[in-house]
């Protein structure tokens, strides 16, 4: 399906709000395809997009976020609890205990999707078990996994899936690297691409650093039979993205992104702001527990419109996005070169 599209762009999963049904309706209805995000969402609330999407009879996709396994040292993550506590008296929250056993309801959502024979279905964080692929495509669903690099591609094919979705160091948000220790964010699309067609037999799409119709001409000429977007679709009308979150990438104030795992606990890319600089250093690895510790921080400083300690997850090219109709976006991304 991805490789048929009449425009060869992806909008991508974008978890926490910015990926609303009404996003992905509007994508397949100008010839692409965008993925329903079910990462952080229960399953009645997953159960009801995919109903809503499944009822229009558009193409759509759903993203699945693959569970961590729970950290072996909780040391860190309690030293990061308290190291948080003046920013939850700044914003007047409690800090909620560790929560270390969180696996995002992965296998009712799986259930959902087998169900609904959801047409594309991704995964993130790490690849599913073969068993999970097998239902999948069994249910006639295409199955892609997201990877960072050959050597994931190569356990990411083992599994059987359709396609992989190489995500490259440029993209916003979450990085679906399996080493978190290690990852710096520096991979660039256009060789990560070439990298991951040489080491498997498998469609790629390609994500990261996408903001114009060059880049997605560039991707595509290195090997990728698609290309996914996200941050370029942040501002658009159809985006239930925050409005903290749409004012702060419109100020101008915010100039830089960096990788950071001071929200989450994963190395995430988002604009450089306050909580960046104080809490990037002394973040540990361990998602999803700080994903829940920060969780009150975040929702009170959007409350408030401060963008200064809200998650800004954007990638390099944030400088692009424009709003407007998703339409409008797309026919910018697919526009031939003059």
């Amino acid at each position: 399906m991805i490789w048929d599209l009449e425009r060869p762009v992806v909008v991508a999963p974008m978890a926490g709000g910015p990926s609303t049904a009404r996003l992905v309706a509007a994508a397949a209805s100008a010839g692409a395809v965008g993925f329903l995000a079910a990462g952080y969402k229960v399953p009645d609330a997953v159960a009801r997009e995919v109903a809503e999407l499944r009822a229009s009879g558009l193409p759509y996709g759903l993203n699945v976020f693959v569970p961590s396994p729970p950290p072996a040292d909780v040391a860190p993550l309690e030293e990061y609890r308290r190291a948080l506590e003046p920013e939850a008296r700044r914003y007047g929250v409690t800090l909620p205990q560790l929560r270390l056993d969180d696996d995002d309801h992965f296998a009712a959502k799986v259930e959902i999707a087998v169900a609904a024979s959801v047409p594309l279905v991704s995964f993130t964080f790490g690849v599913p078990d073969p068993t999970v692929v097998a239902a999948l495509r069994g249910a006639g669903s295409t199955v892609l996994v997201t990877v960072t690099d050959a050597d994931e591609a190569r356990r990411a094919a083992a599994a059987g899936p359709d396609a992989l979705i190489v995500q490259a160091g440029a993209a916003g948000g979450h990085s679906a690297t399996t080493s978190p220790a290690g990852y710096d964010g520096s991979s660039t699309a256009p060789d990560l691409v070439r990298d991951v067609v040489a080491a498997v037999g498998l469609p790629v799409v390609a994500a990261g650093g996408t903001g114009t119709a060059a880049d997605v001409r560039r991707l595509l000429a290195a090997g990728a039979v698609a290309v996914q977007a996200g941050t370029v679709f942040l501002l658009a009308d159809e985006a239930g993205t925050r409005p903290a979150q749409r004012e702060a990438m419109l100020s101008g104030r915010f100039k830089e992104t960096v990788v950071t795992r001071a929200f989450t606990g994963h190395p995430a890319r988002a604009l450089r702001n306050r909580f960046t600089d104080a809490y990037s250093e002394r973040a540990p690895i361990g998602y999803p527990a700080v994903h829940h510790l920060t969780a009150g921080i975040r929702a009170a400083a959007a409350e408030r419109g401060d963008p200064e300690a809200i998650n800004l997850w954007a990638g390099t090219a944030h400088v692009e996005a424009r709003p407007g109709p998703v339409a409008e976006i797309l026919s910018r991304l697919s526009a031939p070169s003059v």
